[in-house]
């Protein structure tokens, strides 16, 4: 059963409780004064291994910025539908990053900058001290029936944002019934003073980043070549896609296509492998093989996934539905007709 009350919660920071031994947390307060929550950040897993996964994209590039400012979401707690197509966050489908890059941190360690706290708190505290900047908090809401909040008494009753954590690739045991696709957490952080985005997103050593389309359970009897854990993600399998023509000149149906490149030094059979858009649409590639240290183009039919020119996602399965490589682009990047956008 996914998470309930799952959504996004928009802010502006005024202060931070650093996580400790005895409370695992990262604490957040914001909008004091006007609906004020708390966002709570786990900083270590009750699963071993404890060390959280971490992975910062300082300039974040990605068509859900468009997204979130043409939602035009109030401040406070905005409930969303863990569909595609719209804001709700999912590591895997949503290209959102490249989970190999993702690195274990502890919680809290002597020196500077080499553990969680000092990782978050870098980025909290430019939201603290700029006016303008604004925090969106994806996870789990919840709503105390009565009692000040015990780490912010400015808050009464205790309301915040929670699971600020991937929540899906759970295996059996205490949190598998807590999975679900489109449902992830995250923090990305708008500062609008410099026109820039900044994302963090986490996830448990415990969690695998090959999940079941409709569970989010973790895909049972991978197949050689894809394993399932974080340190090994899709991205070590050799097909990549390049590059797409996603505004052909005069916007001719038919003619958007798709570059894939193959790093390995063998042919591979793509018989079976599909092209998928933000929306889950997806073009079979049929009968082709990609020679090796070679590139194919694929050209879409129109008829299944499709590249809109207002930003997109373009994610590359295998004949099991597994993802081997993902890419996005934004409206920016669409914006000049006929020519191909490297991706």
């Amino acid at each position: 059963m996914p998470i309930a009350n799952y959504g996004v919660l928009k802010g502006t920071a005024s202060q931070r409780i650093l996580a400790t031994k005895n409370s695992e947390h990262f604490q957040i307060l914001v909008n004091v004064g006007d609906d004020p929550h708390r966002i709570a950040i786990n900083t270590q897993s009750s699963e071993a291994p404890s060390e959280v996964l971490f992975y910062v994209v300082d300039d974040f590039r990605h068509p859900i910025t468009d997204t979130l400012q043409q939602a035009g979401l109030t401040s406070g707690f905005t409930s969303l539908p863990s569909t595609p197509g719209g804001i709700a966050l999912d590591f895997i489908r949503g290209n959102l990053f490249d989970p190999a890059q993702m690195t274990p941190l502890p919680s809290s360690l002597p020196g500077d900058n080499n553990d969680l706290n000092d990782r978050l708190d870098l980025y909290v505290q430019q939201a603290i001290h700029d006016s303008d900047a604004v925090i969106y908090a994806f996870g789990q809401h919840w709503q105390d029936s009565g009692g000040a909040d015990k780490y912010f008494p400015a808050i009464k009753p205790s309301t915040g944002i929670h699971d600020i954590h991937m929540n899906q690739g759970n295996k059996p045991g205490s949190f598998f019934k807590d999975n679900g696709i489109y449902q992830d957490g995250g923090l990305i952080f708008h500062f609008p003073s410099r026109n820039r985005w900044t994302a963090v997103f986490t996830a448990f050593q415990s969690q695998v980043f090959h999940t079941d389309d409709v569970t989010g359970n973790p895909v049972a009897d991978l197949p050689p070549g894809n394993p399932g854990d974080p340190g090994q993600p899709e991205t070590d399998t050799p097909v990549r896609i390049i590059a797409a023509l996603i505004n052909p000149k005069g916007n001719e149906v038919g003619a958007e296509y798709i570059i894939l490149l193959n790093k390995s030094l063998k042919a591979i059979d793509l018989t079976g492998w599909q092209i998928a858009d933000k929306l889950k649409n997806k073009d079979m590639l049929g009968h082709v093989t990609i020679p090796a240290g070679d590139t194919l183009k694929i050209t879409l039919t129109g008829k299944g996934a499709q590249l809109s020119n207002k930003g997109g996602i373009i994610s590359l399965l295998n004949k099991e539905g597994l993802k081997v490589d993902g890419a996005t682009y934004t409206k920016a990047d669409a914006d000049t007709e006929g020519e191909l956008i490297e991706l």
